[in-house]
């Protein structure tokens, strides 16, 4: 038998029904159970339990219940505050919309190169031998600037009536034109009949203009004449002043407050003359180290004796501290009179580093510096040295965003590379080609060739683009690319023999790019003559010796 067992009460069962009792709960509940019939074929059934909480559900008024209070008062009301506040908004945000987009600053546009940028300049010779012809001359470069120079035994007389006239005549016979005049000017030394040294002989005080030594019988050191082998030093009277250029001329301290005045005074009476740009001669001697300690002997000098300029290394002559700072004085008082003109130099500047300001990140202080020898390099029919990285190097050591002068004038006469060739491959460089008009430059390149590269540079691609250099089949090439703009690929064979193209495996370069211009000589010899403005495959592209070509393209996106 099962024994049966007697739980005690513990309240579980009120709890599980609530504080009543079963049956109370139960009758309180009615809810009502429908069974509804379902598929046929199986014998389903659907079973409606009702509302299992109890409660009524919510069901929603009528659309006759509600049009009762379309036309009440209030929800009218209410509508027309709601409508007239969306329309209130949304007009709101559209003129919002409107005057942030007019107001909002606008991406300026890349400003166009200065004129000394901008154009090619044109070399031609004395002040006193210019002539209304030049124009026609610089016109057939296409040229921003005419540079003249001016002897240097006029450099500080420029106020005379004689020298003033000179120069105005000069200005005059561009005024006609959009080319400008630049004058090299020579500023280091003044002859012994200068108000300088008028003023030095008369007053101790004024002597600091000079480097003017008290040093009695003895010669303060070993510097020699440039180029000579004769001491710099001149006596007069008791005293020792330094000459190390033409006799009967005496050095400047370019540094000295005295020069200072006297060539910014210079520099503003040609600027308002009308020249608009100068280019300076000599700098690298325009300080002297102020101990005046003795040259040491040079260790790569051959062939000569020690009472020759060569023979010493000419460390306390030349680019000495401070250089950069110095030249970067007169760009700013060019600057402040004209702001469209320039000042640079008309040697090369050797070392650049010693054209350095000092306090500004590695900026040289002046414009368009001329460096390096890459026009020699690039024109030479005995080179073996690779074009790419002397180009590279040349660019770095100028700091890569300094805009060159290449001087035309380097090319050598017997050059086997077609004039043509070397102008187009140069003129798209970063820089501006300076043109002698005696040059070979100028005599057997045609007034076309130029015409192309002036509108070549007048493209955003040139004026603002980036430069890329490649090398390859003993090709060197560049490509100028501005984002929104086609970019050129310049291509340069400096060898006796065609060499195939093989550029596309660099990136961002297509296959296939359309002939901009080519030198004179492209298509001579060549069994497939190239057309202007047609597609070419640069895999299938022979490029003929001593040759340029120059394409324009769309860079390929990369995935």
């Amino acid at each position: 038998m099962v024994k049966e067992e007697n739980f005690a009460a513990d309240g579980a069962d009120e709890e599980m029904l609530g504080a009543g009792t079963a049956d109370e709960k139960l009758t309180e509940r009615r809810d009502e159970v429908k069974f509804i019939k379902g598929d046929q074929q199986n014998g389903d059934a659907k079973i409606d339990i009702g509302n299992l909480n109890g409660k009524p559900a919510f069901t929603g008024m009528s659309k006759e219940e509600l049009m009762k209070y379309a036309n009440d008062p209030f929800w009218v009301r209410l509508r027309w505050i709601f409508f007239v506040s969306f329309w209130v908004i949304w007009v709101g945000m559209l003129v919002g919309a409107i005057m942030i987009i007019i107001g909002a600053p606008k991406c300026a546009a890349p400003e166009p190169l200065p004129w000394y940028k901008r154009g090619l300049h044109a070399k031609f010779g004395s002040v006193a031998d210019a002539k209304p012809q030049d124009l026609q001359a610089a016109q057939k470069l296409f040229a921003s600037g005419a540079i003249y120079e001016l002897p240097a035994a006029q450099t500080y007389d420029v106020k005379k009536a004689d020298v003033e006239a000179q120069i105005k005549q000069l200005v005059d016979f561009y005024k006609s034109s959009d080319v400008k005049v630049v004058l090299d000017l020579t500023p280091n030394y003044v002859n012994n009949n200068s108000q300088l040294f008028i003023d030095a002989l008369a007053n101790a005080d004024s002597r600091a203009a000079f480097v003017w030594v008290d040093a009695g019988s003895e010669l303060p050191n070993n510097w020699k004449k440039v180029g000579g082998n004769s001491s710099a030093w001149i006596k007069q009277d008791n005293s020792y002043v330094l000459s190390q250029f033409e006799e009967g001329h005496y050095d400047l301290k370019m540094n000295s407050t005295l020069v200072r005045k006297e060539f910014g005074d210079v520099l503003r009476h040609l600027l308002g003359l009308g020249v608009h740009g100068f280019r300076l001669k000599n700098t690298k001697f325009y300080l002297v180290n102020d101990n005046l300690a003795d040259e040491e002997i040079s260790h790569t000098t051959t062939q000569l004796n020690m009472v020759d300029y060569g023979f010493y290394t000419h460390t306390q002559t030349t680019f000495q501290n401070g250089l950069g700072d110095v030249l970067y004085d007169y760009l700013g008082m060019v600057k402040n009179v004209s702001a469209d003109a320039f000042l640079s130099v008309a040697e090369d500047i050797i070392r650049p580093e010693a054209y350095v300001l000092s306090q500004s990140g590695g900026a040289l202080g002046i414009d368009l510096p001329m460096y390096g020898e890459f026009v020699r390099t690039l024109s030479s029919s005995k080179t073996n040295k690779k074009l790419q990285q002397q180009l590279q190097q040349t660019l770095m050591d100028t700091g890569n965003t300094s805009w060159l002068q290449w001087n035309f004038g380097d090319v050598y006469v017997d050059t086997t590379s077609h004039p043509s060739a070397l102008a187009l491959f140069m003129s798209l460089l970063p820089g501006v080609p300076v043109v002698p008009v005696d040059s070979i430059e100028y005599v057997n390149v045609k007034e076309e060739t130029y015409s192309q590269i002036q509108q070549m540079r007048l493209s955003p691609s040139y004026m603002h683009g980036e430069l890329n250099i490649f090398e390859a089949n003993q090709l060197i090439a560049y490509s100028r690319i501005k984002s929104g703009s086609p970019g050129y690929f310049v291509i340069f064979n400096p060898t006796d023999s065609p060499q195939l193209s093989n550029f596309t495996a660099v990136n961002n370069l297509p296959e296939k790019m359309t002939v901009s211009y080519f030198s004179e000589n492209f298509n001579e010899g060549n069994a497939t003559n190239i057309l202007y403005s047609s597609k070419v495959d640069l895999n299938e592209l022979k490029v003929s010796p001593h040759s340029t070509i120059v394409f324009t393209y769309v860079p390929v996106k990369s995935e």
